[in-house]
């Protein structure tokens, strides 16, 4: 392909409006002089097509077994995470304008723009892949993109028992947690697994129970045949259009559900959230980023303070509608982990929350019970 001009072809063939065919290509390669030959047609046809649907080059990576995240460096650095870490990918562009056509033809598929005056995106595809992208004016190393997999499985709670993330007796608790319509939230670092796991949990939901979720990207797809699934919207080029994960909380309670879900608790719609929880909306779920299950009320704290809910309120509204806090990690070998579960308890003399662990489950090792283990065990009596 080293002797074929892509852009001459492909200029060649926007000139008369043409799609990249066989016929087209060859005429088009015919009228640039170039040589003709099955070989080279058919070559260029997958070159054209490869760089016009889909992922281009990427998309082969997007549909490996395991690939969670494909992540460009610019033109030569291309990575892939299995599961294990990130690894080289084996793949390269021609160039940067290729990896920024990449970019601005995946932002535009989806209505964005992306520009030098708006040199970032985050969108969902249509695919469901999650993609990021910065253009040169803002990352030195080039066009930078950052493509998240969706989940392809619907893990259950067995499931993770059987790949070695979650122990017997920590699924039979967490069992409980959703059966005994317990409010909990997951936490968590980037890929640890709390999306997968709050799936499976959604999956446990009795069938006669509508289940309704608000996310900020569509990743959720619980086994539950009564759910309704919202997601919200950036605003379009025009600055206008846009429909905030807050609104749609207030929507979800519009419908009747049975258990609320937000997806990813990441801003003001906390104070929603926590004010549903609170006027009988039982066994209300999220995930929310996090180091450690203890550090999940000053996180909520933070987020609180974006929606205009003071400290003493929020954990005032915190003690009233959360019950369980459940923390999940990825270990060294790549293994997502269920570490912890802990009960969420309000100090009688400050009224601040805290998380008390009540068990921790450690590889290889039988699981530690904490100081609130009785009381969990007696609010998810199924």
């Amino acid at each position: 392909m080293a002797e074929v001009d892509l852009e001459a072809v492909r200029a060649h063939l926007g000139q008369r409006g043409q799609l990249p065919g066989p016929v087209e290509v060859g005429a088009a390669l015919r009228g640039l002089g170039l040589l003709v030959s099955d070989t080279v047609v058919r070559q260029t046809v997958a070159a054209l097509r490869r760089e016009s649907v889909g992922a281009g080059v990427l998309d082969p990576l997007l549909h490996l077994p395991g690939v969670t995240d494909v992540l460009v460096n610019g033109p030569d650095r291309v990575y892939v995470d299995r599961g294990a870490g990130l690894e080289p990918a084996g793949v390269t562009f021609g160039g940067e304008e290729e990896v920024r056509r990449l970019a601005v033809r995946l932002a535009a598929s989806v209505g964005r723009r992306l520009d030098d005056g708006s040199p970032f995106v985050d969108a969902r595809l249509p695919s469901g892949v999650r993609v990021h992208a910065v253009l040169p004016c803002v990352a030195d190393a080039g066009t930078c993109l950052s493509l998240r997999v969706p989940n392809r499985q619907r893990l259950s709670l067995d499931d993770w028992v059987a790949c070695g993330s979650l122990s017997s007796d920590g699924a039979d608790l967490l069992a409980g947690v959703v059966a005994s319509r317990r409010a909990f939230l997951i936490s968590g670092g980037t890929g640890s697994g709390k999306t997968t796991l709050l799936g499976g949990l959604l999956g446990l939901v009795p069938s006669e129970e509508r289940i309704v979720i608000a996310e900020d990207s569509r990743e959720l797809h619980p086994d539950h045949p009564h759910c309704v699934r919202l997601e919200a919207r950036p605003a379009n080029a025009e600055g206008a259009g846009a429909v905030t994960l807050t609104q749609l909380v207030r929507q979800a309670l519009r419908m009747r559900p049975d258990r609320l879900v937000v997806g990813e608790v990441r801003g003001a719609e906390i104070a929603d959230l926590l004010s549903a929880l609170n006027t009988g909306h039982e066994g209300g779920c999220g995930t929310v980023h996090a180091n450690s299950a203890a550090d999940v009320p000053a996180r909520l704290e933070a987020l609180a303070a974006l929606g205009g809910l003071g400290r003493d309120a929020l954990h005032s509204q915190l003690a009233a509608a959360l019950q369980v806090l459940v923390h999940v990690r990825r270990l060294q070998d790549g293994r997502r982990w269920v570490d912890e579960l802990r009960l969420v308890r309000a100090d009688p003399a400050t009224g601040r929350c805290a998380g008390v662990p009540a068990i921790r489950f450690v590889p290889g090792r039988a699981s530690v019970e904490g100081e609130a283990y009785g009381e969990l065990t007696r609010l998810v009596v199924r």
